[in-house]
């Protein structure tokens, strides 16, 4: 591993967390959280580098640097070719060959446990001493990998310095062999941790909540699958604040200013500003204008761009160049080749997508003959024995008529006839109800790929749809347990609540379409939808359907790279 140049700041973090080590610094994988955004406002000053004299201000009467004061040296990265390590040091304070190391920290240090109450109660207690403050481990060890770098350099380090900022804080640690001895072995431990597979997450760790990569890490989850650990800890938020923006208007200009996004009408008159920070995709519909400074700003922000036709056709996305884990990826192809392991993701999806298709028809259908039902529920058993993806293709094609041979009748009329004479259709869509579910349909696509994306995993390479050029096909497998529970039921509640008439929808020789006013009806509904929490049948926490797709997507990351053994999708009573 001599060729890798291990940062220090993230070897430090080892001494906690050899998984989170693993997957920042083998996989590339990084995710932001309030954090990780306070610390870099933290950093904000410190992260400047210095000029290249002293950085102090030279004395008026003769113009030199005061000898006295130490040279303060920001941002100053050092690297070591022995120990193939890298570090950027926030602060080294310099005079002549002394060198002092200031690590910022955002957080408080860490105290000692308070003394025991006195045996009798009515004793009186003299007046509490403050706890003694000292540095958290991966501090320590990251303060220490300075100074040996420093050393090495040429510089005698006495100590080292820690600022908490949360306190206005500074702890001084004298440099000395059990601290050189304490890095260095710490140093050794990540290389041995980067050159085997993930290391197992944490079990039932109070840190886990606060960490970013907790999502991706799954630790709750994983170890509920592999080790039978308690059920998992409810550590996701519910559902997310973002932002989730559509412009489908004909004329409308989206640009940036500053750190805002600017939507503006054909009259040049500004509808909206949406802050970057706040804005989780961007949909852009038919004629819609997107400058290249916005597109650069939203693919620095790993916003994610799905360019659609008027009609509703996906026709590309945006892809942000951000690191991608080349384990998942490698994962990804070995398994897919290999039909066995092909077959076991695609059985588990197409038995979730009937058995939310079934669900579907006996909430909306009071007079579903029992035998439809019956049907539908034969066909999810005979599912887990099917042999092979050519006779799992039939029972999913099979049980795709029974279940559109009786959405219709959920309808009232005239859309009940109107899709019973056609039957399901899509290009084009011939009816009302059609074109709502192509829309529904194409919306999901979109959610899956950027939940992919965000995962690790290639949208492109999939396991029951093959791969074909300009299809994502493990974004349509991903979507498969999720037709039924948003894009069709969002059809059912848009017509039957009257959010949806027939003066929504223009009939042409290229089929039915929706219209502007029709267009904003289905994305309100689309936007409710996405926000509505559902609970995992397994886990049985809460989450909104966008989480609990991008769950999904990390749950068949994880599947593949060995971490659980066993997928279960999304099903609802």
């Amino acid at each position: 591993m001599d060729e890798y140049l291990w940062p220090a700041r993230h070897v430090a973090e080892y001494a906690y967390c050899p998984r989170l080590f693993y997957l920042m610094e083998v996989e590339g994988i990084y995710y932001p959280s309030a954090d990780t955004e306070a610390g870099k406002t933290i950093h904000k000053r410190v992260d400047k580098p210095s000029a290249k004299s002293n950085g102090h201000t030279p004395r008026a009467d003769t113009d030199e640097p005061d000898p006295d004061k130490p040279i303060a040296q920001r941002s100053l990265v050092l690297t070591s070719q022995a120990l193939g390590l890298t570090a950027t040091l926030d602060l080294a304070e310099i005079t002549g060959d002394t060198a002092v190391p200031v690590e910022y920290r955002k957080g408080r240090p860490q105290y000692a446990s308070a003394p025991p109450p006195p045996d009798d109660p009515g004793e009186n207690e003299p007046d509490a001493a403050p706890l003694p403050a000292t540095a958290w481990p991966t501090d320590r060890v990251q303060a220490g990998l300075q100074a040996i770098l420093l050393e090495e350099a040429g510089y005698k380090v006495p100590k080292v310095i820690l600022y908490y900022a949360s306190e206005r804080r500074r702890i001084e640690l004298p440099v000395l062999d059990d601290l050189r001895s304490e890095a260095l072995a710490t140093l050794e431990a990540a290389r041995g941790c980067a050159q085997g597979s993930r290391p197992p997450p944490l079990i039932n760790d109070p840190k886990c909540p606060r960490c970013s990569l907790q999502p991706f890490c799954l630790p709750d989850e994983i170890n509920f699958d592999q080790i039978h650990a308690a059920r998992p800890r409810k550590l996701w938020p519910p559902r997310d604040d973002a932002i989730h923006l559509v412009a489908q208007k004909d004329g409308v200009r989206i640009g940036v200013r500053g750190a805002s996004l600017r939507v503006t009408d054909k009259e040049g008159k500004v509808a909206s500003e949406v802050p970057l920070a706040n804005l989780e995709s961007l949909g852009v519909l038919g004629s819609v204008q997107v400058s290249t400074q916005a597109i650069q700003a939203l693919t620095a922000q790993n916003i994610p761009v799905a360019f659609l036709s008027s009609a509703g056709r996906l026709i590309t996305m945006t892809d942000p160049m951000n690191p991608v884990s080349a384990v998942i990826r490698q994962a990804q192809v070995q398994k897919f080749s290999d039909a066995p392991r092909a077959l076991e993701l695609s059985r588990a999806l197409v038995a979730a997508k009937i058995v939310n298709q079934r669900t579907i028809l006996m909430r909306n259908r009071t007079d579903l003959s029992p035998r439809s039902a019956d049907d539908l529920r034969q066909l999810t058993e005979q599912i887990a024995a099917c042999p092979s993806a050519e006779s799992l293709l039939g029972l999913e094609g099979h049980a795709a008529a029974l279940y559109f041979g009786n959405f219709g009748q959920i309808f009232s009329p005239p859309f009940s006839q109107m899709f019973d004479a056609n039957g399901r259709q899509r290009r084009p869509p011939p009816d009302p109800v059609n074109a709502v579910l192509s829309w529904g349909y194409t919306m999901l696509v979109h959610e899956c790929v950027a939940a992919l994306r965000l995962a690790g995993l290639e949208p492109m390479i999939g396991a029951f749809h093959k791969p074909r050029p300009g299809k994502p096909a493990l974004a349509l497998d991903l979507m498969e347990p999720f037709r039924p529970l948003i894009a069709d039921s969002i059809a059912i509640s848009t017509f039957n609540r009257g959010e949806l008439t027939e003066g929504h929808f223009v009939q042409t020789a290229a089929g039915c379409s929706l219209t502007d006013s029709g267009r904003g009806a289905f994305f309100g509904a689309w936007g409710r939808r996405m926000d509505t929490e559902v609970t995992h049948p397994v886990f049985e926490y809460r989450l909104s359907y966008r989480r609990m797709i991008m769950l999904h997507a990390r749950m068949i990351s994880a599947w593949l790279v060995g971490d659980i053994n066993t997928l279960t999708f999304l099903t609802t009573r």
